[in-house]
């Protein structure tokens, strides 16, 4: 090796020592180097690991298939005993129909899942779903013989028999062991039969087994415009065998038990009802109801209770549903017909009020209204007619009213002397004396005029109780109102009031003005120039400014009523006033003065008593002015 060579290799190393000292990474490089090479390491860890499982698992599968099939069938038959077959086959839905609902079954439970009702359709004009898709669940919880407690809710049911308005649905457990439900309907029937028959299950099921649990769950929708209105009358109905129909509460959410038997249950809302009736009768029922305060929803109810139930199927488990409208003339002719002397009083669905207000309803105001109905087929022209008809029929009553008050109007004056002569608070008792005693011999009297008004007030509150529930009115038109069995709201307001809601109701509105009109001209009409009490003027007007608040949310069909009803009393006063000769009514009532007065007991024993009344008054004025003196 020459010089120049060595010199070469000499200024070669000192040009790498050189550019990799100036290059050398500083601590920052280093630290950052040191932790990457840790994540490198542990991604490759990471990554060994997994491979090793997917060689272990691509080594172990072909040998597990078999196992996990096996483990599988072997839970489901832990689970479901002979029915495990049952629980792996797939859903699918089958539809009945007739002219009034369109029903759908699912395999799954074999049980029905909706229910449309044909004629009528929503507050939003869509078709009328009592209940679809998982709204409604029906299931019974059965005992197998190793003590094993399947759902039928679980379980999926095969279709083995569809015909026009028939269906069977199997669960089976064997061939020749197995569970129907059979489901048929009639023609233009609201009401869809439903039996349960077992088949050779006395094998599979329990021994002794005679009864069974019920589930029964509903959600419920909102189905009318007004969602608080309707909320008040969406219930859970039921009747006991030998009993009446209860209900449950329709403001808060409660659970009841009834060990009591039970011939049916409903749900119910404002308009529309599901009810299940049992041929053999519920035991043991829980009842529940849970509430939703927004949303399609207004309420959930809950049924569990006990049915008789035949294993063999000598006896089917007998059910009906009725899936309809709350029409009180249906109900009462499903009473009449279908379930004849059974005493079902379905007709209770539609609440008319109690005892002497829903005989009122029952046996006038709705055989009057539907001939009306029919008649004219206008359904404001019918309820006009109707209010017609009752102040004409209670015209007596009223007259009896308005000549009381004319009695009192014509004394005016001679009650008005009493009054100068005898002023002051001293005199109270005395005034008071003088002028009931005026008002007996002239044959008067300020009480005549309050029984009449007493038994108006029946047809008063049946009405109020009536046109909620009347499903005539709903989705029907007249004037500016759209739908009478709701509010007509003609403003609405950019904010909710509490009791009145955040609209103004046109009908409401007119029925309010007209009662303040009726109220002043009645009290300057009945003014007898006796002292009334401080604030009782002002009470009179404020009434009719409740009624606005409170029947604000009402139906328009209810206050279009009051709204006429008042106005006929107007026009029967001023009418009444216009042909009442006064001159001739105080000539009658002086001529009342001159025949002796007999003095029933009450009456004597009242004078007793108002005298010395007046005696103690007396004497206790004479005792503070004597202490007064001293």
């Amino acid at each position: 090796m020459d010089k120049n060579t060595i010199i070469g290799f000499v200024l070669i190393g000192v040009v790498l020592f050189t550019f990799s000292w100036l290059n050398r990474p500083s601590q920052e490089e280093l630290a950052q180097k040191r932790i990457q090479d840790s994540i490198n390491r542990v991604e490759y860890a990471k990554l060994q690991a997994e491979l090793q499982v997917q060689e272990k698992t691509q080594a172990d599968s072909s040998s597990k298939i078999n196992d996990t099939d096996s483990t599988k069938q072997q839970k489901l038959i832990n689970t479901y005993g002979a029915f495990a077959e049952a629980a792996t086959k797939k859903d699918t839905i089958i539809s009945l129909e007739n002219e009034f609902l369109q029903l759908k079954f699912s395999a799954k439970g074999g049980q029905l899942i909706s229910a449309c009702l044909k004629e009528y359709t929503s507050y939003d004009s869509l078709p009328l779903m009592l209940f679809a898709d998982n709204e409604s669940k029906f299931g019974l919880t059965l005992i197998t013989s190793n003590n094993r407690i399947i759902n039928t809710e679980e379980l999926f049911f095969e279709p083995v028999s569809i015909k026009e308005r028939e269906l069977t649905m199997r669960l089976y457990a064997e061939k020749d062991k197995y569970l129907d439900f059979i489901y048929s309907l009639q023609p233009n029937d609201y009401m869809l039969d439903f039996k349960i028959v077992a088949t050779g299950l006395d094998q599979v099921l329990s021994q002794n087994l005679t009864s069974v649990d019920l589930q029964w769950i509903q959600k419920v929708r909102q189905q009318e415009l007004g969602r608080k209105f309707e909320d008040q009358r969406t219930q859970l109905y039921y009747k006991y065998s030998a009993d009446d129909v209860e209900y449950m509460s329709e403001s808060k959410e409660e659970t009841k038990a009834i060990p009591n038997r039970l011939k049916w249950i409903a749900y119910k809302d404002q308009f529309f009802s599901s009810v299940l009736i049992s041929n053999q009768d519920f035991e043991s029922s829980s009842l529940e109801t849970k509430i939703y305060k927004t949303g399609k929803y207004t309420k959930e109810f809950k049924t569990n209770a006990i049915v008789s139930f035949d294993p063999r199927g000598v006896e089917p488990t007998s059910f009906s549903y009725y899936l309809g409208p709350n029409k009180y003339k249906l109900l009462k002719e499903y009473d009449k017909k279908r379930f004849k002397d059974q005493d079902m009083k379905l007709e209770k669905l539609v609440p008319l009020g109690m005892s002497l207000f829903r005989f009122v309803n029952q046996w006038i105001v709705i055989p009057v209204f539907d001939f009306f109905v029919h008649a004219c087929g206008s359904l404001g022209l019918a309820i006009f007619l109707l209010t017609l008809v009752i102040k004409i029929a209670l015209f007596p009553l009223t007259y009896k009213s308005l000549i009381s008050s004319a009695k009192m109007k014509v004394l005016k004056p001679q009650v008005e002397e009493i009054n100068e002569k005898y002023p002051g608070q001293d005199n109270a008792m005395t005034r008071q004396q003088k002028t009931m005693d005026l008002y007996r011999r002239a044959g008067a009297s300020p009480m005549s005029g309050c029984l009449p008004m007493l038994l108006q007030m029946p047809f008063w509150i049946a009405l109020f109780m009536f046109f909620p529930s009347a499903i005539e009115l709903r989705h029907e038109s007249f004037l500016w109102a759209k739908d009478l069995s709701t509010y007509d709201a003609v403003i609405r307001l950019p904010f909710e009031i509490p009791y009145f809601g955040a609209h103004i109701s046109l009908f409401c509105l007119l029925m309010s003005i007209t009662n303040i009109v009726y109220t002043k001209f009645n009290m300057d009409q009945t003014n007898t120039g006796q002292q009334q009490m401080p604030g009782m003027k002002m009470m009179m007007y404020l009434m009719p400014l409740m009624m606005l608040v409170f029947l604000n949310q009402y139906p328009a069909g209810l206050n279009y009523y009051y709204f006429i009803s008042t106005l006929i009393t107007i026009i029967q006063t001023i009418a009444f006033r216009y042909f009442l000769n006064e001159e001739k009514l105080l000539a009658k009532l002086e001529e009342n003065k001159k025949k002796p007065v007999k003095k029933s007991g009450f009456m004597a024993k009242l004078e007793n008593a108002q005298r010395r009344q007046q005696e103690l008054q007396k004497q206790q004025r004479k005792n503070v002015k004597s202490n007064n003196r001293r």
